[in-house]
């Protein structure tokens, strides 16, 4: 086991892309397994893609698609899903709109798919975690996280106060809701240990924290799949972030938790991430995963063992390159969790100087 907050060696053990570089162009179906499909999505960021999931689905007797993450309410995407509307999925309507969480890119046309492609006598279901549901809602009416008011308030506490910055910051209030122009407000729970059968598996739901309130994971024992959203991605560390909202919450620890019990899952479990490729090897990218915060969370504390230190003078310790503001926010939202986590671990302190800016440094 790893010291705690001790600098380590990724692991180097490879994962494995079972479809090597093969993608599903958009507006296309790419057939995993017998009633399991691909949907390659992109995006105006730089994060350019979301993967997003159509399993064939039977409820009340009924035929249909279960869509699993709707992705943002761009153009784009919404003109990938008429062309799939068009093609291979015209025979049969949407049953069910299952999201993994409330980000943009997850549950933004939820709504819009709803209406647009449920059977005509029998409008679909969203089914959502409760605690995702109600802060999408939330984030519908007012901002939260990385935009308004109090956000920028927030990060102007954690050091942030270049001015050009934090009025950009303020005139995001209408962010969330431009990517998300409205969240269904009837819904279907999801909890963890759930079971859902969908066609014919069964989904095992699998919570999970940090990255948001209640991540909710898919999991099928029989054929080994797993429906990571963003909890293990394979080839980027998951975004893990304080925000206004949880002004001193341990997002962190809520994350590496939550990646540690996913280790009870067969290790050649198929892993079909939001962002990436499907991939086996979760043990190994959980391990990678924790060892790449190890590695921030040593750095951190030794940047702060030198001198006290904000969230905003984390920045350059924690992320080497130039960022614009949208990775800016990202960044010190990140900056935050990893401050928070040492200070609910005790290994740092903090203190407000005379600015009103979060100082942290060694206990």
């Amino acid at each position: 086991m790893l010291p705690p907050y001790s600098a380590s060696s990724a692991s180097t053990a490879p994962l494995t892309y079972p479809w090597g570089d093969t993608l599903p162009e958009t507006g296309a179906l790419l057939t995993l397994r017998p009633g399991l499909h691909w949907v390659r999505m992109p995006m105006p960021f730089a994060l350019n893609h979301i993967n997003l999931w159509v399993l064939d689905d039977e409820l009340a007797g009924q035929a249909g698609w279960t869509v699993v993450d709707a992705g943002v309410a761009t153009p784009a995407i919404r003109e990938a899903w008429q062309a799939l509307w068009r093609g291979p999925l015209h025979e049969l309507p949407l049953r069910r709109m299952l999201v993994t969480h409330m980000h943009p890119d997850h549950v933004g046309n939820a709504q819009w798919l709803i209406d647009g492609y449920s059977a005509p006598d029998e409008p679909a279901r969203l089914w959502m975690s409760a605690t995702d549901h109600f802060a999408a809602l939330l984030a519908c009416q007012a901002t939260t996280g990385f935009g308004g008011d109090r956000a920028a308030a927030f990060f102007m506490s954690h050091g942030l106060r270049q001015p050009d910055d934090v009025d950009k910051i303020r005139q995001r209030s209408g962010y969330y809701r431009s990517l998300v122009p409205s969240v269904p407000p009837s819904y279907r729970r999801l909890m963890d240990g759930m079971v859902l059968r969908i066609g014919e598996r069964d989904w095992r739901c699998l919570d999970g924290h940090g990255h948001s309130p209640e991540h909710i994971a898919l999991f099928n024992e029989r054929d080994g799949l797993l429906i990571s959203g963003d909890m293990l991605l394979p080839s980027i560390s998951t975004n893990v972030s304080v925000l206004d909202l949880e002004p001193e919450a341990d997002s962190l620890g809520l994350f590496l938790d939550s990646i540690k019990r996913m280790r009870a899952l067969p290790a050649d479990t198929l892993a079909l991430p939001s962002h990436g490729k499907p991939f086996t090897g979760i043990h190994t990218r959980i391990q990678q995963l924790q060892d790449h915060h190890d590695e921030r969370l040593a750095e951190v504390l030794q940047a702060c063992s030198e001198r006290p230190s904000s969230a905003a003078d984390m920045l350059p310790v924690l992320f080497k390159r130039s960022l614009d503001l949208h990775q800016t926010t990202f960044a010190m939202g990140e900056s935050v969790a990893h401050l928070n986590h040492l200070w609910h671990q005790g290994v740092l302190k903090r203190w407000a100087d005379a600015d009103g800016v979060w100082r942290f440094e060694k206990a």
